[in-house]
């Protein structure tokens, strides 16, 4: 499951939607709104989102995922609107047997979710500014997983 949401995301109301009695695992993965970037003061971001595009693709990712990582359960929180410093911007929590597999898709799913689904943020600096910050660089460091052939 993925859903964009204007609400702040409440990671203890979502953790309690992840629950098996097979799960031995239950990892999650928090992003926020640190107050700095490439040497700036950030006071604030804002994230667009083309919607219909990004649900798309980020049921693309969760299915993925799904294939890849023998888990029981995944769902992602995308925040869009104005953020501040500290608030959750993106929550990511999966279900599984073993912990491995547990980690390694929660990784994957934020990895991907950064890469690829349209979710633009624009940060707000103390010195006046404004930018609009891709997520190139996130796409660089992100882990790569074969999918079988002819899968996407």
């Amino acid at each position: 499951m993925f859903n964009l949401s204007v609400q702040a995301i409440n990671s203890d109301e979502l953790g309690r939607k992840l629950s098996s009695s097979e799960a031995g695992a239950f990892v999650t993965f928090e992003g926020r709104v640190r107050n700095h970037n490439d040497g700036k003061a950030v006071l604030r971001l804002e994230y667009e989102a083309y919607s219909a595009m990004a649900q798309k693709e980020a049921d693309l990712v969760i299915a993925e995922a799904r294939r890849l990582f023998p888990i029981i359960d995944l769902v992602c929180v995308h925040r869009v609107g104005l953020l501040e410093v500290g608030d959750m911007a993106v929550w990511v929590g999966v279900l599984a047997r073993h912990r491995a597999e547990a980690f390694d898709a929660c990784r994957y799913v934020i990895d991907q979710i950064k890469a690829r689904v349209p979710i633009w943020k624009k940060e707000y600096y103390s010195d006046g500014s404004t930018n609009w910050v891709d997520c190139a660089e996130c796409a660089a460091h992100a882990h790569t997983h074969a999918l079988p052939p002819g899968e996407r």
